[in-house]
């Protein structure tokens, strides 16, 4: 660009403002800004500081053409001086180093010649010409204000190089110009992209506190919402490295890596809304409490008839009667180990389980229909409907309506995620998020979708939610499972259509099981696994 050229000024400016808008990554930008504003003013050096959180002048990036010298910024070469202080320890503004100065009093410095003027202390950049041949002469210090007129960091412009013969001039008020102009977009771009990157920890702190608060809600399922999406990225990462089969043509770039991201941190938020009672129901009798303790009482009130009984059926047999005596003793103890074994056995049941067979519950019916004498002195069923009905609960712990309402917390996600105004780049996470419980035959839930319905990632969040749920250490009802046997569940699951067989056989081809449990499974579920014994797996 020739000097005072308008069109090659305004086309720089320009080309700056679309380039500050499009780069994303915070230290090639600020190395653009030093770049440009360079070229504009023609400066063969310059230095772009940042005010810090300690209130000093941090550098950032420093370049010099003429020396070759290009530190900070994307190139990986640190520089190394120390921050330059705006105020020393006793608070004194520290008005001698020229960029501080340019802050402290909020305006552009232009001098002309550093080795003539006494004002600004110059005996670090002395130094530094004498350590490198160089001449430090021109300076223009301009600082860098954003849309709320707060500084944020100075421009420091060194030795503006003439057109004509290339000697070392003054900048000129147009360079002054020129660099304020430049100055001010460039703070007012660097603003934004801070706010929109504190924006986003803020966003992605308040998930992470959601999820958190979810899982800290139940004792049983800590660390599920905070675990499924270190789960679901690794698949979907694996996934979207096959270059053949059925998902080569699965992509995730960054932004769908930060969106399937979000997704899974949001992917129980639902529960948010389920009962506590239904959510930490350890045992088939627990609600508040577990009401084992009172089926306790009253077989202990049982026990207390018997010995009743028995002291007043011995009292009235005559001593000489000693046929009778044994037979009244042998009819107690048959009564007293019948009842601790119906209580013992009442106990088995409510502890929940893989599978409750039809003579169990039917005992349980038999044992509901003896009586006792309750504080009404009336007498009663020892067992009531609803206690029988959650006694003879065939899977787990939890009643078919108890199901419902755990179950309904994905018709709660989806909702919830459906009514936030996520901006484009996230307009997914609700589907993401909310079609972790479908099946590929149209089975699951909350909408019976079937594979050909469901995005990849739903599905990929799928597995991981039950891998999650087969190998967690924390779950009521179930021991923590080991890889081995986990990875029999999923393949038979593939068998049965329930989860998508292309991410399964990824899941195992690449391993993904055992990357997962380095990190959160216990070394006792880690085993050897061999492939050939996996149901479905196809290699």
């Amino acid at each position: 660009m020739e000097r005072g050229s308008a069109f090659g000024t305004i086309g720089d400016l320009n080309e700056l403002g679309i380039a500050l808008s499009k780069e994303k990554d915070q230290a090639r930008l600020l190395e653009l800004i030093l770049i440009k504003a360079m070229k504009l003013t023609r400066a063969d050096a310059g230095t772009l500081f940042m005010v810090d959180q300690n209130g000093r002048l941090r550098f950032e990036v420093m370049q010099t053409k003429s020396l070759g010298l290009s530190l900070g910024g994307s190139t990986g070469n640190p520089i190394p001086f120390y921050p330059v202080v705006l105020h020393d320890a006793k608070g004194k503004p520290n008005l001698k180093q020229v960029v501080a100065c340019s802050v402290l009093r909020n305006q552009t410095i232009n001098i002309p010649d550093a080795y003539s003027t006494s004002e600004f202390d110059f005996s670090g950049t002395r130094a530094f010409d004498a350590k490198t041949g160089y001449r430090s002469t021109s300076f223009l210090c301009v600082p860098m204000k954003d849309h709320h007129d707060e500084i944020i960091g100075v421009l420091e412009l060194i030795n503006c190089i003439d057109d004509k013969d290339g000697g070392i001039i003054s900048f000129s008020k147009q360079d002054k110009q020129l660099a304020e102009s430049l100055a001010s977009q460039a703070a007012v771009s660097l603003t934004n992209k801070r706010l929109m990157e504190e924006m986003r920890i803020l966003f992605e702190s308040f998930i992470q506190l959601i999820a958190t608060a979810i899982d800290k809600k139940s004792s049983y399922t800590g660390g599920h919402c905070t675990r499924v999406p270190k789960l679901t990225l690794l698949l979907a990462e694996a996934a979207s490295r096959q270059d053949r089969g059925p998902l080569k043509d699965f992509l995730l770039d960054e932004d769908g890596r930060y969106e399937l991201e979000i997704a899974a941190w949001l992917h129980d938020c639902g529960k948010i809304t389920t009962p506590e009672y239904v959510v930490d129901k350890a045992t088939k009798l627990e609600t508040i409490c577990d009401r084992i303790h009172l089926l306790d009482a009253r077989f202990a009130s049982l026990h207390l008839r018997a010995d009743s009984e028995y002291a007043e059926a011995s009292r009235k047999t005559p001593p000489q009667d000693v046929e009778a005596l044994m037979a009244i003793e042998q009819r107690y103890q048959d009564t007293i180990q019948q009842l601790e074994e119906d209580r013992k056995f009442l106990h088995r049941c409510n502890t929940g389980g893989e599978f409750m067979h039809e003579e169990d519950q039917n005992r349980v019916r038999r044992i509901a229909t003896q009586t006792w004498r309750n504080a009404d002195r009336k007498e009663v069923p020892l067992l009531t409907d609803e206690e029988v009905e959650n006694l003879i609960i065939a899977k787990g712990t939890l009643l078919p309506e108890e199901r419902e309402i755990i179950n309904d917390h994905i018709s709660m996600t989806i909702k919830m995620l459906e009514s936030l105004p996520f901006p484009k780049h996230l307009r997914n996470v609700a589907e993401f998020a909310g079609g972790h419980h479908e099946r590929m035959d149209g089975k699951g839930y909350p909408n019976g979708l079937v594979r050909e319905q469901m995005s990849v990632q739903a599905r990929v969040m799928a597995i991981a939610d039950i891998f999650e749920a087969l190998t967690a250490s924390d779950r009521p009802y179930k021991k923590a499972m080991g890889i081995s046997k986990a990875l029999q569940i999923l393949g038979q699951m593939k068998l049965d259509n329930h989860i998508d067989p292309d991410l399964f056989d990824v899941f195992v081809r690449e391993k993904i099981y055992e990357s997962y449990a380095r990190e959160h499974l216990s070394p006792e579920q880690i085993e050897e696994i061999d492939h050939a014994d996996i149901p479905g797996f196809q290699g």
